[in-house]
């Protein structure tokens, strides 16, 4: 026993040594851990037992969110006794989590330049966001993207769940639902997609149950409430339409049709290409489902989801792909973006950029062996710019919109990903 205890013992250091000889080899890992550290350095109705959601509200109007929010910043006020500068604090912890959190996506994705790493640190717009206006977009952002992590490693039900408490503290992460079932529908059977969802609709039950067991109609039509018109005055994009046509019903309407428009062209012609269109995708998932009513009836539901459950691994980069296309397409069409919406976008912006086909293109236009990401670097600064703009211009807001329609263009010509892992390289990516 004390020989194998000393032979651990000496393990111990070999290990370490390996490990940090492992992040100096890596330069990507190296300069993330690097900026993470420069990062870090610079940067009541509830309580009183009120549960109705028409009597909640605050200094800026009543309350529109979900139960998540209430509990996450009931802690914070109970934890700082509403102090600002305490506050902020904890909001700079989450931003250098949520940065970590990023730059490990990034990492595992393996998309970017190793320079390219330092945009996400370059926004002062987002570090005001977090640090100074704590806004509980970023409590929403950094567990969409924790949920992200855990479907880069197939954990979709635990995604699933870690998804439905970032929609419990912001409804803007819906916008990451329908790329995200089209996730789930390539890599689960339908057994698997239903329960995850399950999974995640108890979590808004339990989260909302103090409210929907006294006040239910209240808490559903507050919380969730899909009709809200913002303010033309805030709004970053679409500032130079009249208000009068900003407001209206027909504007919202024709926004909401081209945001499904979108969703369907990319998903027939870009992530369901490799399945033969999103109709020939869904047409097997239905032959499938069948044929699984037909066999189960044969055997014992264990046995059955055992023998023939269609469980298939994805690729990480098309996961990321999808799901920050989709998000972008939202962003494009919606009617209104204030200041701190940027958080919803920003820390997919450089991967969505470099996703694009402009270097490519510049690359065979100039006949440079190296890419150029000229183009790339000039819309991130062009968006920077324009969510600096305060309050927001014509101008601006005519830029930001161009400037968006650019980088969907490019999505749209790029090469689309093969989403599957093929056989001889599962055990690699495993790894990873």
């Amino acid at each position: 026993m004390e020989v194998q205890s000393a032979a651990k013992d000496k393990r111990s250091p070999h290990r370490s040594l390996t490990s940090i000889h492992k992040i100096l080899e890596n330069p990507k890992l190296a300069f993330a851990f690097a900026l993470l550290l420069a990062d870090a350095l610079l940067v009541s109705g509830f309580l009183e037992g009120e549960r109705d959601y028409r009597n909640l509200e605050g200094d800026t109007g009543p309350l529109v969110y979900p139960a998540g929010f209430l509990y996450i910043y009931s802690a914070i006020q109970f934890v700082t006794g509403g102090q600002v500068y305490p506050a902020q604090i904890l909001f700079g912890i989450l931003y250098i989590l949520n940065l970590g959190i990023v730059l490990f996506i990034y990492l595992k994705t393996d998309v970017l330049p190793w320079w390219a790493l330092s945009l996400l640190c370059l926004s002062k717009r987002v570090h005001s966001i977090f640090v100074l206006r704590l806004f509980n977009d970023c409590f929403a952002m950094t567990l969409l993207h924790a949920a992200l992590c855990s479907f880069l490693y197939q954990k979709w039900h635990l995604g699933l769940v870690i998804f439905s408490g970032a929609v419990s503290v912001k409804m803007n992460v819906l916008l990451y639902a329908p790329p995200l079932l089209l996730l789930m529908l390539k890599a689960m059977d339908i057994v698997g997609v239903f329960s995850a969802l399950a999974g995640a609709a108890l979590v808004q039950i339990l989260l909302g149950l103090p409210f929907l067991l006294a006040h239910p109609i209240a808490y559903l039509s507050r919380a969730f409430n899909l009709g809200r018109v913002f303010i033309h005055f805030w709004s970053v994009n679409f500032k130079f339409v009249p208000e009068p046509v900003f407001i209206s019903k027909e504007f919202a309407v024709s926004l909401l049709v081209t945001h499904l428009i979108l969703l369907a062209v990319f998903s027939h012609y870009r992530w369901c290409r490799h399945e033969g269109g999103l109709l020939s995708f869904l047409h097997s998932k239905l032959l499938s489902m069948k044929l699984s009513a037909a066999i189960s009836s044969s055997f014992s539901f264990e046995q059955f989801h055992n023998r023939h459950s269609n469980f298939k691994l994805l690729n990480k980069e098309p996961i990321v792909t999808v799901m920050f296309v989709g998000n972008f397409i939202g962003i494009v069409c919606a009617r209104s973006l204030h200041y701190q919406f940027y958080s919803w976008y920003f820390c997919s912006l450089p991967y969505l950029l470099w996703r694009t086909s402009f270097p490519t293109l510049l690359r065979y236009a100039i006949g440079l062996s190296t890419t150029l990401y000229f183009c790339s670097l000039m819309l991130f600064v062009a968006v920077e710019f324009c969510w600096n703009v305060f309050p927001s211009t014509n101008y601006s807001s005519a830029l930001l919109l161009c400037a968006h329609l650019v980088i969907l263009w490019g999505l749209w010509t790029a090469a689309p990903e093969y989403p599957y892992v093929n056989e001889k390289t599962s055990t690699k990516n495993k790894r990873k």
